[in-house]
């Protein structure tokens, strides 16, 4: 059920609808939550800026968007685990900023852009650009935040809790999954729980994020009113929980009616398989560095990159996604989908006018200048066409532009000779330990002893330990990926706009075919815009004139 407007009926019935499909449960029970969570519009500070030239009054809100909030430690790592800095605000990882353009103040029907900046999937203290004197473009193909102003929508930046940092005042490492995207949804629900006296419509949520970030969207939107979360939402006290554990209900919604996703580091327990059965053929001293001092031949990372790739396969068939005419998503299908996906990009550029090179000219990024060994186009001008795309020489052109991640690529720690705290691995586990290896390649050869990971440490194998009822990783795992809900009775986002760069080397390409596929085989999706833009390696909001342009055209569909 999804509501494109507000009223009094429309809440009623959802509510009604919710009491039953969100968690079970019996009566309109109210969470206790609630009363701790309304929103005050009084509570705003005023904030000078320019939009296009304009002066424009921005109200701002600071809120924390759950009723028990995990105090944090005064001292966080930043992103990239290098360094740290100092935490202001000990709820940060739990607090939104909502910044309203005044006149916007009464419209309770514009859209709510939902920003999600955990890059890497690294823990995010709330922040926005919106503050005094600054000055946006909405014109800008790289302004968003200028785009979403100039259109009236409320902006809304989210901090959530994640890997590396949210470290709670007590030491624990509270960022584990699934709290990035437990807090998100709390921020959500409590957007629905005021949705009568805040601006904007709840009903109208575009969830947007890049890399980690998009990989969070992706999550968040794909698993909207899944009660899987709803133990989870319960411990940080979120609007419309009622009780805990497995019995926890729910009086409120959380899905969301689009999302932007860039780069989306997603389906983290499979995304080394797929980077491997992507990646391995083209490996090489040259784009592949070393670990622990050895270089990449000369050490365990070959062998290592062929036992991960063998497993994709299996993983993929396991889905039973169908192509377009019907036939199995197998692995050669998908390569040949990607292929495919490529050249209508190519095809598309050469249409708009772009010089794209031919056979031997050479193609040119702010990483390196390269020879076209790989496209073969036919005819000339804008006429032209893709005459052959070699994808195995595709693919080492990739590695050759920007060098491939060591490997292990994403569960990365304690195997390889990795000594760094590197990867995803510290998103998962216990948050007793910085990390837990969530994959079976890695878990089975972890070799650091004492770290909660491994039959070292444990005496378990991979699927003894995931059947163990000692821990939740196979939970975690579950509820950090949006395949485990696209296609289930989990109500996704009717509307999908996703970007890989066609040079971005930091998943794999088979990651971003295997989740559009995903997506179009949902028959609750009603639009998924798809592709590989020429020549952007891994980064987000490089297009925002097409973004915002096909924003606008799914919301003016569904006033």
């Amino acid at each position: 059920m999804r509501l494109l407007f507000k009223s009094s009926t429309a809440i009623a019935m959802a509510t009604a609808a919710l009491v039953s499909g969100c968690g079970g449960g019996g009566g309109a029970e109210s969470s206790p939550n609630d009363a701790k969570l309304q929103f005050n519009p009084a509570a705003y500070t005023t904030v000078n800026i320019t939009v296009d030239g304009v002066a424009t009054k921005v109200r701002q809100y600071r809120i924390v968007y759950v009723a028990n909030p995990i105090k944090m430690a005064t001292t966080q790592a930043n992103l990239g685990g290098n360094s740290t800095t100092t935490l202001a605000d000990p709820y940060a990882y739990q607090s939104m900023i909502v910044s309203v353009p005044e006149d916007k103040v009464s419209d309770q029907k514009t859209a709510l852009y939902f920003l999600v900046n955990n890059g890497g999937w690294w823990a995010s203290p709330v922040a926005t650009t919106i503050s005094e004197g600054a000055k946006f473009v909405s014109t800008s193909d790289t302004d968003n935040i200028g785009a979403a102003l100039k259109a009236g929508y409320v902006v809304v930046n989210v901090g959530t809790r994640s890997r590396g940092g949210a470290r709670a005042e007590d030491g624990r490492w509270m960022g584990k999954a699934p709290a990035p995207v437990v807090d998100a949804k709390a921020a959500i629900r409590y957007l629905r729980l005021n949705d009568s006296t805040m601006p904007g419509s709840a009903e109208r949520i575009i969830v947007t994020g890049t890399s980690g970030g998009g990989g969070l969207t992706s999550a968040v939107s794909a698993s909207g009113n899944s009660s899987d979360y709803l133990p989870f939402l319960a411990e940080v006290g979120a609007a419309g929980v009622v009780g805990s554990g497995s019995t926890a209900t729910s009086t409120l919604k959380d899905d969301v009616f689009a999302a932007v996703a860039y780069c989306p580091i997603n389906n983290l327990g499979n995304a080394d398989a797929g980077y491997e059965w992507e990646y391995n053929a083209v490996r090489s001293d040259s784009n592949t560095g070393a670990l622990g001092g050895v270089a990449y031949s000369a050490g365990p990372q070959p062998v290592a990159s062929l036992a991960i790739a063998n497993a994709f396969p299996i993983y993929l068939n396991s889905l039973g996604l169908k192509r377009e005419d019907g036939t199995p998503l197998t692995a050669d299908a998908l390569r040949e989908a990607t292929k495919t996906l490529v050249k209508q990009e190519l095809e598309r550029q050469i249409a708009k006018g772009t010089a794209v090179p031919p056979l031997g000219g050479n193609f040119v990024t702010s990483r390196a200048t390269l020879t076209n060994d790989w496209l073969t186009l036919s005819g000339t001008g804008t006429s032209a066409t893709v005459a052959n795309l070699d994808y195995s020489k595709f693919i080492r052109y990739v590695a050759a532009n920007q060098a491939l991640k060591t490997v292990v690529a994403f569960d990365a720690v304690g195997v390889n000779g990795n000594a760094a705290i590197s990867g995803e691995t510290n998103l998962f586990g216990s948050p007793a330990f910085q990390y837990s290896n969530f994959t079976d390649w890695s878990w089975t050869n972890n070799a650091v002893k004492g770290d909660g990971s491994g039959p070292d440490d444990t005496g378990l194998t991979w699927n003894q330990y995931l059947a163990s009822s000692s821990n939740n990783l196979a939970t975690q795992l579950k509820l950090i990926n949006p395949l485990s809900y696209l296609n289930t009775a989990a109500d996704s986002a009717p509307y999908w706009y996703v970007r890989h760069g066609m040079v971005d080397r930091d998943t794999a390409f088979a990651m971003q075919t295997l989740l559009y596929y995903a997506l179009k085989n949902d028959s609750s999706i009603k639009d998924v815009s798809f592709k590989f833009p020429y020549l952007v390696g891994h980064t987000g909001n490089y297009d925002v004139q097409e973004a915002f342009g096909w924003i606008k055209a799914k919301l003016d569909a569904n006033p």
